[in-house]
Protein backbone atom coordinates (compact mmCIF):
# COMPACT_ATOMS: atom_id res chain seq x y z
CA UNK A 1 0.00 0.00 0.00
CA UNK A 2 3.11 2.50 0.84
CA UNK A 3 4.31 1.53 -2.32
CA UNK A 4 0.62 2.28 -4.45
CA UNK A 5 0.86 5.67 -2.37
CA UNK A 6 3.88 7.23 -3.46
CA UNK A 7 3.76 5.73 -6.88
CA UNK A 8 0.48 6.93 -8.06
CA UNK A 9 1.31 10.61 -6.58
CA UNK A 10 4.75 10.56 -7.90
CA UNK A 11 4.87 13.77 -9.57
CA UNK A 12 3.64 16.17 -6.76
CA UNK A 13 5.83 13.84 -3.94
CA UNK A 14 8.57 14.20 -6.38
CA UNK A 15 8.85 17.88 -6.64
CA UNK A 16 7.76 18.61 -2.72
CA UNK A 17 10.14 16.30 -2.05
CA UNK A 18 13.18 18.37 -4.09
CA UNK A 19 11.67 21.70 -3.14
CA UNK A 20 11.63 20.95 0.61
CA UNK A 21 15.20 19.45 0.09
CA UNK A 22 16.34 22.61 -1.77
CA UNK A 23 15.04 24.37 1.36
CA UNK A 24 16.60 22.74 4.42
CA UNK A 25 19.64 22.79 2.05
CA UNK A 26 19.21 26.29 1.80
CA UNK A 27 18.52 26.61 5.51
CA UNK A 28 21.73 24.88 6.04
CA UNK A 29 24.01 27.46 4.42
CA UNK A 30 23.01 30.17 6.51
CA UNK A 31 25.07 29.78 9.15
CA UNK A 32 27.63 28.82 6.69
CA UNK A 33 27.26 32.11 4.45
CA UNK A 34 26.91 33.75 7.74
CA UNK A 35 30.92 32.34 9.00
CA UNK A 36 32.23 32.84 5.93
CA UNK A 37 31.19 36.79 6.10
CA UNK A 38 33.05 36.85 9.17
CA UNK A 39 36.49 35.13 7.69
CA UNK A 40 36.48 36.42 4.54
CA UNK A 41 34.73 40.35 5.11
CA UNK A 42 34.44 41.41 8.40
CA UNK A 43 38.09 39.97 9.83
CA UNK A 44 40.08 41.42 6.99
CA UNK A 45 37.89 44.63 6.20
CA UNK A 46 36.97 43.78 2.88
CA UNK A 47 34.41 45.47 1.73
CA UNK A 48 33.76 44.62 -1.69
CA UNK A 49 33.81 41.09 -0.11
CA UNK A 50 31.53 41.88 2.32
CA UNK A 51 28.65 42.88 -0.79
CA UNK A 52 28.89 39.59 -2.34
CA UNK A 53 28.47 37.88 0.51
CA UNK A 54 25.29 40.09 1.29
CA UNK A 55 23.74 39.57 -1.98
CA UNK A 56 24.55 36.16 -1.94
CA UNK A 57 22.90 35.42 1.41
CA UNK A 58 19.69 37.64 -0.01
CA UNK A 59 19.86 35.25 -2.65
CA UNK A 60 20.06 32.32 -0.37
CA UNK A 61 16.83 33.77 1.55
CA UNK A 62 14.67 34.15 -1.47
CA UNK A 63 15.65 30.74 -2.52
CA UNK A 64 14.60 28.98 1.06
CA UNK A 65 11.43 31.04 1.06
CA UNK A 66 10.25 30.43 -2.77
CA UNK A 67 11.44 26.67 -2.17
CA UNK A 68 9.71 25.86 1.14
CA UNK A 69 6.53 27.75 0.20
CA UNK A 70 6.16 25.84 -3.14
CA UNK A 71 7.64 22.50 -1.72
CA UNK A 72 4.51 22.53 0.96
CA UNK A 73 2.23 23.31 -1.63
CA UNK A 74 2.95 20.20 -3.69
CA UNK A 75 3.60 18.02 -0.64
CA UNK A 76 -0.08 19.08 0.78
CA UNK A 77 -2.07 18.57 -2.60
CA UNK A 78 -0.05 14.83 -2.68
CA UNK A 79 -1.45 14.27 0.91
CA UNK A 80 -5.41 15.73 0.27
CA UNK A 81 -5.34 14.15 -3.29
CA UNK A 82 -4.04 10.55 -1.50
CA UNK A 83 -6.45 10.95 1.10
CA UNK A 84 -9.42 11.67 -1.35
CA UNK A 85 -7.95 8.70 -3.12
CA UNK A 86 -8.37 6.42 0.25
CA UNK A 87 -11.79 7.73 0.89
CA UNK A 88 -13.59 6.94 -2.90
CA UNK A 89 -12.26 3.05 -2.37
CA UNK A 90 -13.32 2.44 1.22
CA UNK A 91 -16.31 4.10 -0.27
CA UNK A 92 -16.53 1.73 -3.49
CA UNK A 93 -15.59 -1.57 -1.16
CA UNK A 94 -18.39 -0.63 1.28
CA UNK A 95 -21.08 0.26 -1.30
CA UNK A 96 -19.56 -2.63 -3.43
CA UNK A 97 -22.89 -5.06 -4.09
CA UNK A 98 -21.00 -7.84 -3.42
CA UNK A 99 -20.71 -6.78 0.15
CA UNK A 100 -17.81 -7.78 1.98
CA UNK A 101 -16.36 -9.95 5.22
CA UNK A 102 -14.57 -7.48 7.19
CA UNK A 103 -15.88 -8.17 10.25
CA UNK A 104 -15.92 -4.23 10.77
CA UNK A 105 -19.97 -2.86 11.68
CA UNK A 106 -21.39 0.13 9.80
CA UNK A 107 -19.91 3.27 12.13
CA UNK A 108 -16.39 1.55 11.85
CA UNK A 109 -16.54 1.55 8.43
CA UNK A 110 -17.48 5.04 8.70
CA UNK A 111 -14.52 5.94 10.94
CA UNK A 112 -12.17 3.85 8.45
CA UNK A 113 -13.44 5.84 5.44
CA UNK A 114 -12.85 9.06 6.73
CA UNK A 115 -10.44 9.38 10.06
CA UNK A 116 -8.15 6.69 8.77
CA UNK A 117 -8.00 7.34 5.04
CA UNK A 118 -7.01 11.04 6.43
CA UNK A 119 -4.68 9.50 9.08
CA UNK A 120 -2.96 6.71 6.22
CA UNK A 121 -2.70 9.76 3.73
CA UNK A 122 -0.62 11.12 5.71
CA UNK A 123 2.76 8.58 5.27
CA UNK A 124 3.06 10.72 1.80
CA UNK A 125 3.30 13.87 3.90
CA UNK A 126 6.22 12.33 6.09
CA UNK A 127 8.07 10.43 3.23
CA UNK A 128 8.82 14.02 1.88
CA UNK A 129 9.57 15.60 4.66
CA UNK A 130 11.85 12.49 6.10
CA UNK A 131 13.93 12.63 2.76
CA UNK A 132 14.16 16.88 3.14
CA UNK A 133 15.12 16.62 6.76
CA UNK A 134 17.47 13.56 5.89
CA UNK A 135 19.13 15.81 3.58
CA UNK A 136 19.52 18.64 5.70
CA UNK A 137 21.75 16.27 8.13
CA UNK A 138 23.57 15.07 5.34
CA UNK A 139 24.40 18.70 4.06
CA UNK A 140 24.98 19.68 7.94
CA UNK A 141 27.40 17.14 8.41
CA UNK A 142 28.98 17.78 5.19
CA UNK A 143 29.44 20.81 5.92
CA UNK A 144 30.59 19.90 9.44
CA UNK A 145 33.54 17.62 8.43
CA UNK A 146 34.71 19.93 5.77
CA UNK A 147 35.49 22.21 9.07
CA UNK A 148 36.73 19.59 11.32
CA UNK A 149 36.85 15.96 10.35
CA UNK A 150 36.66 14.13 13.74
CA UNK A 151 33.90 16.93 14.29
CA UNK A 152 31.71 15.62 11.34
CA UNK A 153 32.15 11.68 12.36
CA UNK A 154 30.83 12.71 15.79
CA UNK A 155 27.98 14.29 14.22
CA UNK A 156 28.07 11.07 11.28
CA UNK A 157 27.67 8.51 14.04
CA UNK A 158 25.35 10.20 16.72
CA UNK A 159 22.97 11.17 14.83
CA UNK A 160 21.66 7.55 13.30
CA UNK A 161 22.32 6.28 17.19
CA UNK A 162 19.94 8.74 18.84
CA UNK A 163 17.53 8.19 15.93
CA UNK A 164 18.11 3.99 16.24
CA UNK A 165 17.32 4.31 20.22
CA UNK A 166 14.20 6.40 19.51
CA UNK A 167 12.91 3.25 17.29
CA UNK A 168 11.97 2.00 20.91
CA UNK A 169 9.03 4.06 21.38
CA UNK A 170 8.22 4.82 18.53
CA UNK A 171 6.90 0.82 18.28
CA UNK A 172 4.80 1.53 21.66
CA UNK A 173 3.20 4.85 19.84
CA UNK A 174 1.91 2.91 17.12
CA UNK A 175 0.44 0.49 19.57
CA UNK A 176 -1.42 2.99 21.36
CA UNK A 177 -2.59 4.82 17.74
CA UNK A 178 -3.99 1.72 16.59
CA UNK A 179 -5.91 1.24 19.70
CA UNK A 180 -6.89 4.72 19.95
CA UNK A 181 -8.28 4.75 15.93
CA UNK A 182 -10.65 0.67 16.93
CA UNK A 183 -11.99 2.31 20.00
CA UNK A 184 -13.01 5.31 18.43
CA UNK A 185 -14.42 3.33 15.63
CA UNK A 186 -15.87 0.78 18.01
CA UNK A 187 -18.08 4.69 19.51
CA UNK A 188 -18.49 5.56 16.45
CA UNK A 189 -20.36 2.05 15.31
CA UNK A 190 -22.41 2.27 18.51
CA UNK A 191 -23.87 5.52 18.33
CA UNK A 192 -24.62 5.26 14.76
CA UNK A 193 -26.43 1.83 15.62
CA UNK A 194 -27.89 4.19 18.56
CA UNK A 195 -29.26 7.17 16.27
CA UNK A 196 -30.54 4.60 14.16
CA UNK A 197 -33.02 2.84 16.54
CA UNK A 198 -33.50 6.00 18.64
CA UNK A 199 -37.46 5.84 17.95
CA UNK A 200 -37.21 1.84 19.18
CA UNK A 201 -35.72 2.71 22.21
CA UNK A 202 -37.74 5.30 23.05
CA UNK A 203 -40.52 3.38 22.97
CA UNK A 204 -39.55 0.34 25.13
CA UNK A 205 -38.04 2.72 27.57
CA UNK A 206 -34.33 1.95 27.13
CA UNK A 207 -32.87 5.14 26.14
CA UNK A 208 -30.99 5.37 29.56
CA UNK A 209 -29.40 2.01 29.73
CA UNK A 210 -28.40 2.84 25.75
CA UNK A 211 -26.92 6.31 26.68
CA UNK A 212 -25.17 4.38 29.72
CA UNK A 213 -23.51 1.94 26.88
CA UNK A 214 -22.65 4.92 24.64
CA UNK A 215 -21.20 6.75 27.48
CA UNK A 216 -18.91 3.32 28.57
CA UNK A 217 -17.78 3.11 25.07
CA UNK A 218 -17.30 7.26 24.82
CA UNK A 219 -14.96 7.01 28.07
CA UNK A 220 -12.83 3.77 26.27
CA UNK A 221 -12.52 6.36 23.31
CA UNK A 222 -11.14 8.83 25.52
CA UNK A 223 -8.83 7.31 27.54
CA UNK A 224 -7.34 5.52 24.75
CA UNK A 225 -6.99 8.92 23.07
CA UNK A 226 -5.25 10.31 26.22
CA UNK A 227 -2.65 7.33 25.81
CA UNK A 228 -1.54 7.86 22.18
CA UNK A 229 -1.89 11.64 23.13
CA UNK A 230 0.16 10.96 26.70
CA UNK A 231 2.38 8.69 24.28
CA UNK A 232 2.99 11.34 21.73
CA UNK A 233 3.92 14.09 24.28
CA UNK A 234 6.40 11.67 26.21
CA UNK A 235 7.97 10.75 22.95
CA UNK A 236 8.35 14.64 21.73
CA UNK A 237 10.03 15.31 25.09
CA UNK A 238 12.00 12.34 24.25
CA UNK A 239 13.39 13.74 21.17
CA UNK A 240 13.97 17.31 21.83
CA UNK A 241 15.67 16.63 25.01
CA UNK A 242 17.99 14.29 23.32
CA UNK A 243 18.77 16.40 20.48
CA UNK A 244 19.35 18.87 23.10
CA UNK A 245 21.73 17.10 25.08
CA UNK A 246 23.73 15.94 21.83
CA UNK A 247 23.79 19.64 20.42
CA UNK A 248 25.36 20.86 23.23
CA UNK A 249 28.10 18.50 23.13
CA UNK A 250 28.99 19.32 19.77
CA UNK A 251 28.40 22.66 21.08
CA UNK A 252 30.75 22.21 23.64
CA UNK A 253 33.48 20.51 21.49
CA UNK A 254 33.47 23.04 18.68
CA UNK A 255 33.72 25.88 22.02
CA UNK A 256 36.37 23.99 22.92
CA UNK A 257 38.24 23.39 19.59
CA UNK A 258 38.08 27.58 18.74
CA UNK A 259 39.90 28.56 22.53
CA UNK A 260 42.70 25.43 21.21
CA UNK A 261 43.46 27.40 18.02
CA UNK A 262 41.84 24.77 15.84
CA UNK A 263 38.68 26.78 14.28
CA UNK A 264 38.65 29.85 13.86
CA UNK A 265 35.86 32.36 14.64
CA UNK A 266 34.14 32.17 11.31
CA UNK A 267 34.43 28.18 11.37
CA UNK A 268 32.86 28.60 15.60
CA UNK A 269 30.04 30.60 14.32
CA UNK A 270 29.58 27.79 10.92
CA UNK A 271 29.57 24.87 14.09
CA UNK A 272 27.40 26.41 16.51
CA UNK A 273 24.95 27.95 13.71
CA UNK A 274 25.09 24.39 12.35
CA UNK A 275 24.21 22.54 15.74
CA UNK A 276 21.91 24.85 16.25
CA UNK A 277 20.60 23.84 12.85
CA UNK A 278 20.63 20.58 13.33
CA UNK A 279 18.04 20.39 16.15
CA UNK A 280 14.98 21.20 13.39
CA UNK A 281 15.90 18.16 11.34
CA UNK A 282 16.73 16.10 13.82
CA UNK A 283 13.58 16.82 15.59
CA UNK A 284 11.59 16.70 12.02
CA UNK A 285 12.83 13.12 11.66
CA UNK A 286 11.71 12.51 14.95
CA UNK A 287 8.14 13.56 13.93
CA UNK A 288 8.18 11.76 11.03
CA UNK A 289 9.06 8.56 13.22
CA UNK A 290 5.63 9.30 14.82
CA UNK A 291 3.50 10.54 11.68
CA UNK A 292 5.02 6.81 10.07
CA UNK A 293 3.55 4.98 13.60
CA UNK A 294 0.02 6.44 13.13
CA UNK A 295 -0.65 6.54 9.59
CA UNK A 296 0.87 3.01 10.00
CA UNK A 297 -1.88 1.91 12.42
CA UNK A 298 -4.68 3.54 10.02
CA UNK A 299 -3.73 2.33 6.61
CA UNK A 300 -3.91 -1.20 8.73
CA UNK A 301 -7.11 -0.72 9.38
CA UNK A 302 -7.98 0.16 5.89
CA UNK A 303 -6.25 -2.86 4.48
CA UNK A 304 -8.69 -4.67 6.38
CA UNK A 305 -11.28 -3.07 4.64
CA UNK A 306 -10.05 -2.56 1.01
CA UNK A 307 -8.82 -6.60 0.95
CA UNK A 308 -11.64 -8.05 2.59
CA UNK A 309 -13.14 -10.80 0.66
CA UNK A 310 -16.19 -10.51 -0.89
CA UNK A 311 -19.64 -11.51 1.21
CA UNK A 312 -20.75 -12.56 -2.62
CA UNK A 313 -18.77 -14.93 -5.25
CA UNK A 314 -20.59 -13.59 -8.14
CA UNK A 315 -20.21 -16.09 -12.22
CA UNK A 316 -20.96 -14.30 -15.04
CA UNK A 317 -23.67 -16.05 -16.79
CA UNK A 318 -27.20 -14.46 -17.56
CA UNK A 319 -30.75 -16.21 -16.32
CA UNK A 320 -32.43 -18.42 -18.94
CA UNK A 321 -34.92 -16.96 -21.10
CA UNK A 322 -38.76 -16.58 -20.27
CA UNK A 323 -39.16 -20.75 -21.29
CA UNK A 324 -37.68 -21.77 -18.74
CA UNK A 325 -39.85 -24.15 -16.39
CA UNK A 326 -39.34 -22.45 -13.10
CA UNK A 327 -37.58 -19.04 -12.58
CA UNK A 328 -36.09 -19.99 -9.46
CA UNK A 329 -35.55 -24.09 -7.80
CA UNK A 330 -34.31 -25.05 -4.78
CA UNK A 331 -33.49 -28.28 -4.76
CA UNK A 332 -32.61 -30.58 -1.59
CA UNK A 333 -31.02 -27.35 -0.30
CA UNK A 334 -29.59 -27.72 2.88
CA UNK A 335 -27.69 -24.24 4.38
CA UNK A 336 -27.59 -22.60 7.76
CA UNK A 337 -30.89 -23.66 9.51
CA UNK A 338 -32.39 -25.12 6.38
CA UNK A 339 -32.30 -28.83 5.89
CA UNK A 340 -33.37 -30.74 2.67
CA UNK A 341 -35.87 -27.95 1.26
CA UNK A 342 -37.28 -28.01 -2.17
CA UNK A 343 -39.28 -24.97 -3.52
CA UNK A 344 -39.77 -24.23 -7.32
CA UNK A 345 -41.53 -20.91 -8.53
CA UNK A 346 -43.22 -20.89 -12.09
CA UNK A 347 -43.69 -17.39 -14.19
CA UNK A 348 -47.30 -16.44 -12.97
CA UNK A 349 -47.69 -17.64 -9.35
CA UNK A 350 -47.93 -16.10 -5.97
CA UNK A 351 -46.16 -17.99 -3.34
CA UNK A 352 -46.67 -17.96 0.38
CA UNK A 353 -43.72 -19.30 2.88
CA UNK A 354 -44.69 -19.10 6.27
CA UNK A 355 -41.15 -20.01 8.86
CA UNK A 356 -42.13 -21.02 12.45
CA UNK A 357 -38.14 -20.09 13.25
CA UNK A 358 -36.89 -16.45 11.68
CA UNK A 359 -33.41 -17.71 11.05
CA UNK A 360 -35.21 -20.05 8.10
CA UNK A 361 -36.50 -16.97 6.74
CA UNK A 362 -32.75 -15.53 6.78
CA UNK A 363 -31.43 -18.21 5.28
CA UNK A 364 -33.79 -18.53 2.86
CA UNK A 365 -33.83 -14.98 1.67
CA UNK A 366 -30.16 -15.20 1.96
CA UNK A 367 -29.90 -18.32 -0.93
CA UNK A 368 -32.38 -16.04 -2.98
CA UNK A 369 -30.59 -12.86 -2.72
CA UNK A 370 -27.28 -14.83 -3.82
CA UNK A 371 -25.92 -13.96 -0.61
CA UNK A 372 -25.49 -17.64 0.52
CA UNK A 373 -21.72 -19.44 0.74
CA UNK A 374 -21.91 -21.89 -1.89
CA UNK A 375 -19.19 -23.46 0.69
CA UNK A 376 -22.11 -24.26 3.05
CA UNK A 377 -25.19 -24.80 0.89
CA UNK A 378 -25.70 -28.51 -0.16
CA UNK A 379 -28.40 -28.93 -2.85
CA UNK A 380 -28.62 -26.38 -5.68
CA UNK A 381 -30.39 -23.21 -5.80
CA UNK A 382 -31.33 -21.92 -9.89
CA UNK A 383 -32.49 -18.76 -11.31
CA UNK A 384 -33.58 -19.16 -14.80
CA UNK A 385 -32.30 -22.85 -15.06
CA UNK A 386 -28.49 -21.24 -13.89
CA UNK A 387 -26.86 -22.40 -10.43
CA UNK A 388 -27.19 -18.77 -8.54
CA UNK A 389 -23.55 -18.75 -7.73
CA UNK A 390 -22.95 -18.98 -11.39
CA UNK A 391 -24.78 -15.78 -12.20
CA UNK A 392 -23.46 -12.51 -13.17
CA UNK A 393 -24.23 -9.92 -9.80
CA UNK A 394 -26.15 -7.36 -12.23
CA UNK A 395 -27.87 -10.01 -13.93
CA UNK A 396 -29.35 -11.98 -10.77
CA UNK A 397 -30.41 -8.65 -9.24
CA UNK A 398 -32.49 -7.31 -12.32
CA UNK A 399 -33.93 -11.04 -12.10
CA UNK A 400 -34.62 -11.53 -8.17
CA UNK A 401 -35.20 -8.59 -6.40
CA UNK A 402 -35.31 -9.45 -2.30
CA UNK A 403 -36.86 -6.94 -0.32
CA UNK A 404 -36.45 -6.61 3.18
CA UNK A 405 -37.92 -6.24 6.03
CA UNK A 406 -35.51 -3.67 7.03
CA UNK A 407 -35.32 -1.64 4.32
CA UNK A 408 -33.36 1.72 4.11
CA UNK A 409 -35.02 5.01 2.65
CA UNK A 410 -32.57 8.08 2.08
CA UNK A 411 -32.83 11.78 2.53
CA UNK A 412 -33.93 13.18 -0.80
CA UNK A 413 -37.70 13.25 -1.65
CA UNK A 414 -40.85 10.38 -1.95
CA UNK A 415 -39.38 10.58 -6.02
CA UNK A 416 -36.10 9.85 -5.33
CA UNK A 417 -36.85 7.08 -2.95
CA UNK A 418 -39.09 5.31 -5.87
CA UNK A 419 -37.01 5.53 -8.43
CA UNK A 420 -34.89 2.84 -9.73
CA UNK A 421 -32.41 2.41 -12.70
CA UNK A 422 -34.02 4.18 -15.87
CA UNK A 423 -36.88 7.19 -14.54
CA UNK A 424 -40.10 5.50 -14.95
CA UNK A 425 -43.06 8.05 -15.39
CA UNK A 426 -45.11 9.23 -12.67
CA UNK A 427 -48.12 7.48 -12.84
CA UNK A 428 -46.27 4.31 -12.57
CA UNK A 429 -45.27 5.21 -9.08
CA UNK A 430 -48.87 6.36 -8.51
CA UNK A 431 -49.67 2.90 -9.48
CA UNK A 432 -46.80 1.52 -7.14
CA UNK A 433 -47.85 3.88 -4.06
CA UNK A 434 -51.50 2.49 -4.83
CA UNK A 435 -50.67 -0.75 -4.74
CA UNK A 436 -48.74 -0.47 -1.41
CA UNK A 437 -51.54 1.44 0.04
CA UNK A 438 -49.21 4.46 0.48
CA UNK A 439 -51.29 6.82 -2.27
CA UNK A 440 -52.18 9.30 0.80
CA UNK A 441 -48.27 10.70 0.87
CA UNK A 442 -48.96 12.21 -2.33
CA UNK A 443 -52.75 13.14 -2.46
CA UNK A 444 -53.14 16.14 -0.14
CA UNK A 445 -49.50 16.87 0.36
CA UNK A 446 -48.42 20.04 -1.99
CA UNK A 447 -45.21 18.72 -3.62
CA UNK A 448 -46.38 15.41 -4.49
CA UNK A 449 -43.72 13.36 -5.66
CA UNK A 450 -41.58 15.63 -4.91
CA UNK A 451 -42.65 15.20 -0.96
CA UNK A 452 -39.19 16.20 1.21
CA UNK A 453 -37.39 12.71 2.80
CA UNK A 454 -35.09 13.49 5.16
CA UNK A 455 -32.52 11.61 6.33
CA UNK A 456 -33.56 8.32 7.64
CA UNK A 457 -36.93 9.14 6.75
CA UNK A 458 -37.58 10.28 10.43
CA UNK A 459 -40.40 12.61 9.21
CA UNK A 460 -42.26 9.39 7.99
CA UNK A 461 -43.66 6.71 10.47
CA UNK A 462 -42.85 3.35 10.93
CA UNK A 463 -45.58 2.10 8.42
CA UNK A 464 -44.99 4.77 5.84
CA UNK A 465 -41.37 3.81 5.72
CA UNK A 466 -42.59 0.26 5.23
CA UNK A 467 -45.17 0.90 2.60
CA UNK A 468 -42.67 3.31 0.71
CA UNK A 469 -40.23 0.34 0.37
CA UNK A 470 -42.76 -1.98 -1.01
CA UNK A 471 -43.94 0.28 -3.43
CA UNK A 472 -40.18 1.18 -4.61
CA UNK A 473 -39.96 -2.41 -4.82
CA UNK A 474 -43.53 -2.67 -6.41
CA UNK A 475 -42.24 0.24 -9.30
CA UNK A 476 -39.05 -1.66 -10.31
CA UNK A 477 -41.76 -4.79 -11.45
CA UNK A 478 -38.37 -7.06 -11.57
CA UNK A 479 -39.04 -10.93 -13.11
CA UNK A 480 -39.15 -12.37 -9.46
CA UNK A 481 -40.31 -10.17 -6.09
CA UNK A 482 -39.35 -11.66 -3.08
CA UNK A 483 -40.82 -9.64 0.24
CA UNK A 484 -40.02 -10.64 3.59
CA UNK A 485 -42.38 -9.35 6.31
CA UNK A 486 -43.86 -6.38 4.20
CA UNK A 487 -46.65 -5.17 6.57
CA UNK A 488 -45.44 -5.63 10.16
CA UNK A 489 -45.78 -1.39 10.89
CA UNK A 490 -49.70 -1.23 9.42
CA UNK A 491 -52.84 -1.80 11.35
CA UNK A 492 -55.15 -5.13 9.70
CA UNK A 493 -57.48 -2.68 7.49
CA UNK A 494 -54.16 -1.36 5.42
CA UNK A 495 -52.44 -4.84 5.81
CA UNK A 496 -55.59 -6.36 3.90
CA UNK A 497 -55.66 -3.38 1.04
CA UNK A 498 -51.93 -3.71 0.80
CA UNK A 499 -52.51 -7.65 0.10
CA UNK A 500 -55.16 -6.84 -2.01
CA UNK A 501 -52.67 -4.21 -3.76
CA UNK A 502 -49.52 -6.66 -4.11
CA UNK A 503 -51.21 -9.38 -5.81
CA UNK A 504 -53.19 -7.67 -8.20
CA UNK A 505 -50.14 -5.72 -9.14
CA UNK A 506 -48.10 -8.78 -9.20
CA UNK A 507 -50.85 -10.61 -11.07
CA UNK A 508 -51.33 -7.73 -13.36
CA UNK A 509 -47.29 -7.90 -15.22
CA UNK A 510 -47.41 -7.23 -18.80
CA UNK A 511 -45.23 -10.43 -18.28
CA UNK A 512 -45.46 -13.37 -16.11
CA UNK A 513 -43.51 -13.19 -12.95
CA UNK A 514 -43.40 -14.59 -10.31
CA UNK A 515 -43.71 -13.36 -6.57
CA UNK A 516 -42.45 -14.83 -3.24
CA UNK A 517 -43.50 -13.47 0.10
CA UNK A 518 -42.00 -14.75 3.28
CA UNK A 519 -44.92 -13.80 6.38
CA UNK A 520 -47.30 -14.60 8.66
CA UNK A 521 -50.07 -12.15 7.29
CA UNK A 522 -52.93 -13.77 6.90
CA UNK A 523 -54.03 -11.33 4.45
CA UNK A 524 -50.87 -12.17 2.32
CA UNK A 525 -50.95 -15.74 2.73
CA UNK A 526 -54.73 -15.62 1.64
CA UNK A 527 -53.51 -14.66 -1.69
CA UNK A 528 -51.30 -16.86 -2.44
CA UNK A 529 -51.72 -19.77 -5.40
CA UNK A 530 -50.15 -22.09 -2.25
CA UNK A 531 -47.94 -21.54 1.30
CA UNK A 532 -44.98 -23.57 1.87
CA UNK A 533 -44.72 -24.28 5.47
CA UNK A 534 -41.28 -24.46 7.25
CA UNK A 535 -41.01 -25.91 10.98
CA UNK A 536 -37.38 -26.81 11.89
CA UNK A 537 -35.87 -25.94 8.45
CA UNK A 538 -37.78 -28.33 6.62
CA UNK A 539 -40.41 -28.30 4.63
CA UNK A 540 -43.59 -29.10 6.84
CA UNK A 541 -46.39 -28.88 4.38
CA UNK A 542 -47.47 -27.60 1.67
CA UNK A 543 -51.00 -26.02 0.52
CA UNK A 544 -53.55 -23.40 0.10
CA UNK A 545 -54.02 -20.74 2.88
CA UNK A 546 -57.52 -22.29 3.79
CA UNK A 547 -56.74 -26.11 3.77
CA UNK A 548 -53.54 -25.32 5.94
CA UNK A 549 -55.42 -22.83 8.42
CA UNK A 550 -58.29 -26.16 8.89
CA UNK A 551 -55.34 -29.30 8.58
CA UNK A 552 -52.40 -27.58 10.34
CA UNK A 553 -51.82 -26.85 13.65
CA UNK A 554 -48.70 -24.88 13.04
CA UNK A 555 -49.85 -22.82 10.50
CA UNK A 556 -53.36 -21.94 12.39
CA UNK A 557 -50.95 -20.78 15.59
CA UNK A 558 -49.00 -18.87 13.60
CA UNK A 559 -51.05 -17.04 11.08
CA UNK A 560 -54.29 -16.41 13.95
CA UNK A 561 -54.07 -13.87 15.58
Amino acid sequence: MRRRTLRRNRRHVSLGVVLLSLHQVAEALVPVAIGLTIDLAVVPGNITALAYCVAGTALLFTVLALAYRTGARYSLRATENEAHLLRVEAARRALDPRGERSGLRVGEVLSVATSDAEQAALYVRAWAAGIAVTVAIVVTTVALLMVDVPLGLGVLVGVPLLMLLLRIPAAHITRRSEAKQATAAGATALATDLVTGLRVLMGIGARHNAALRYRSASVRALEASVGAAASNGVYRGLVTAASAVFLACVAGVAGWMALEGRLTIGELVIVIGLAQFLAEPVQGLGMVGQIFATARASAERLVRLLNAPDAVTPGDRSPGGAGEAALVELSGVSYRTLSDVDLRLVPGEFVGVLATDPRDAEALLELLSGRGDPEGTDGSVTVGGVPVHDLDLAALRATVLVEEHGSALFEGTLRSNLVTGADPDDERLLDALRAASAEDLVVGHPDGLDRPVSDQATNLSGGQRQRVALARALASDPPVLVLHDPTTAVDAVTEEAIARGVAAARTGRSTAGATLVVAASPALLSRADRVVVLVGGRVHRTGTHARLVEEDRHYGEAVLR
